[in-house]
Parts: structure tokens; C-alpha cells; sequence
């Protein structure tokens, strides 16, 4: 099954998307400008072999709702997340709200 809904965060209106996966969710939160997901990112990729592409991205492990996700403190973050101001450890819905 495949989720999609809107979320507020303090009067700002974000994505929320679940796709309900074999024995795992594949959870995301999105804005304009960037985004947070569970474990399934890649973060070095995007780091690394995407780093032209200036992904504001980061990532929570060990969530398998969205609220979790929002809960949760972000265990990697990419580069251009960072120089936003968004640190590894911004809790989700701190760090969505740097985004906007």
C-alpha cells in the first residue's frame, strides 16, 4: 500500500509518503528544497556520487511510521543538508522546517 498525505508542521504544509514494503515502510517526508527518510537512504551516495546534484536530504533509522520519523534525531545528513544548518542529530521536524 502506498500513503500519501499532507502534513503541518507549525504552519507549513509538507509530504508525507509510506509505501508499505515487504517486511519494512519506506518512509518520507518532503518540502521544496529537501527531505528525510528512514534507513533506505543513501546518504554517502548521495554524498559522493551525487554531490553535484546538492541533495538537502537526511536520514533516521530504526522508524516505521512517519511520526517516528518526525520524533526521531537524524543519524547522517548530507552535505548540502548540513551547510544549511541542519547538523547530524537536528531532530525530523526541526530539521524539515529548515527546509522550507
Amino acid at each position: 500500500m502506498i500513503d500519501l498525505s499532507p502534513i503541518v508542521i507549525d504552519g507549513h504544509t509538507f509530504l508525507a509518503v509510506s509505501v508499505e514494503l515487504p517486511k519494512t515502510n519506506l518512509l518520507v517526508v518532503t518540502s521544496e528544497k529537501g527531505y528525510i527518510m528512514c534507513g533506505a537512504l543513501d546518504v554517502g551516495l548521495l554524498n559522493e556520487k551525487l554531490k553535484g546534484r546538492k541533495v538537502i536530504a537526511g536520514r533516521a533509522v530504526g522508524v516505521k511510521t512517519i511520526q517516528e520519523l518526525l520524533d526521531a534525531p537524524l543519524e547522517s545528513v548530507t552535505y548540502e543538508a548540513e551547510s544549511m544548518g541542519i547538523p547530524k542529530g537536528t531532530i525530523g521536524r526541526e530539521a524539515l522546517l529548515k527546509m522550507i
